[in-house]
């Protein structure tokens, strides 16, 4: 089993990430490892990020200020970070679920690899968060697409003709399921609008 070096990972992965595809491929991994020692630190970055933007610098125009009162931040960092943590391993799943249908091949912990170390583009540009004048650089998170586009024939065992079909079907089914996480999530949230 190998340790993963985070910092030498996220940096690969983001800048070669075709040769370390092929890494990732014959490494062998526990899923609580990469959780513990990849998504666990780098899923909080935007959820942390989030909270500090949001709460602690707010938003403002000329002569006025608005920022999320910080009970509210607190609460939706949490609940943030719970999903970055939960997503991942949803998304693993529909890898998995899905690899028959398109000639792959299931395997559980190549679909997680693949969930987690594509989603490495994501959770860095969170980072963006953390000004709000600037969160509309976290349409760089979209290289995570990229990045789940290039290993999936690799890490899956997809032939090239199934590969896109493939691909799509994983953003629809994501994209889904990430629409009503978030919606359960808003409703969880205390804010003055529903009277908390």
């Amino acid at each position: 089993m190998k340790k993963i070096d985070l910092v030498e990972r996220a940096k690969s992965i983001i800048l070669t990430p075709s040769q370390e595809w092929e890494l990732i491929e014959r490494e062998q991994y526990e899923i609580k490892d990469l959780y513990t020692n990849y998504v666990m630190i780098l899923a909080a970055i935007p959820a942390v990020a989030g909270f500090i933007g949001f709460s602690i610098v707010p938003l403002g125009g000329f002569l006025s200020k608005y920022g999320i009162p910080i009970p509210a931040g607190i609460a939706h960092m949490v609940l943030d970070y719970l999903f970055g943590l939960g997503s991942v391993y949803v998304l693993a799943l529909i890898i998995d679920a899905f690899a028959p249908t398109f000639g792959g091949e299931k395997n559980l912990l190549q679909a997680m690899k693949l969930a987690v170390f594509s989603s490495t583009a994501a959770w860095l540009a969170g980072i963006f968060f953390i000004l709000p004048a600037l969160s509309i650089l976290y349409l760089l998170a979209l290289y995570s697409l990229y990045l789940l586009y290039l290993g999936l024939p690799l890490l899956m065992n997809v032939r090239e003709d199934k590969h896109a079909p493939y691909f799509v079907v994983i953003c629809v089914m994501t994209l889904v399921v990430n629409v009503v996480a978030r919606a359960l999530t808003a409703l969880t949230i205390p804010g003055p609008l529903r009277g908390f």
